[in-house]
């Protein structure tokens, strides 16, 4: 029995951090990479489940989470830059890095055992993923052509 209770000991976190943390990224990691985005499942999983932890271990360490999530927010907003270009007179991966500021938040919700209101936030985010990728295929003037770089 202490075995067992070894093996699945996931203290600081625990196992509906860590599911909720699988299945919401799951979700915005696979309407991502059906897209051919940025930011696909596994590193949708990565981003939610490293913030998570942090955040968890955080609290079992200091009690300090504010600091740890600033600290959190500068690292994500490099990472997200990393997803944003310039090509051909047009910007892209904006909404890839929004997805990831998402995740991020959602992982730090799941870090202070807010796991329904990360759920929630994550069916908010997909409505407006889905809805408004629907939204820009059937009305023209909404689709790339508007996020163009304004050349003088």
């Amino acid at each position: 029995m202490e075995i067992l209770q070894l093996v699945f000991d996931v203290s600081p976190l625990s196992w509906a951090g860590i599911f909720s943390s699988l299945l919401t990224a799951s979700l915005f990691g696979f309407e991502r990479q059906v897209l051919g985005k940025p930011v696909g499942i596994r590193t949708s999983i990565l981003i939610i489940l490293s913030v998570y932890i942090f955040m968890g271990v955080s609290h079992f360490i200091y009690h300090d989470q504010v600091r740890i999530i600033g600290q959190i927010i500068t690292g994500v907003g490099f990472l997200g830059g990393g997803v944003i270009i310039a090509r051909e007179g047009m910007v892209q991966g904006m909404t890839s890095a929004a997805t990831i500021w998402i995740l991020t938040a959602i992982g730090v919700l799941y870090g202070l055992e807010y796991y329904l209101l990360g759920i929630k936030l994550t069916i908010v985010a997909l409505i407006v993923l889905f809805f408004l990728f629907w939204l820009e295929k059937k009305i023209s003037f909404l689709g790339k052509g508007r996020h163009s770089i304004m050349n003088s």
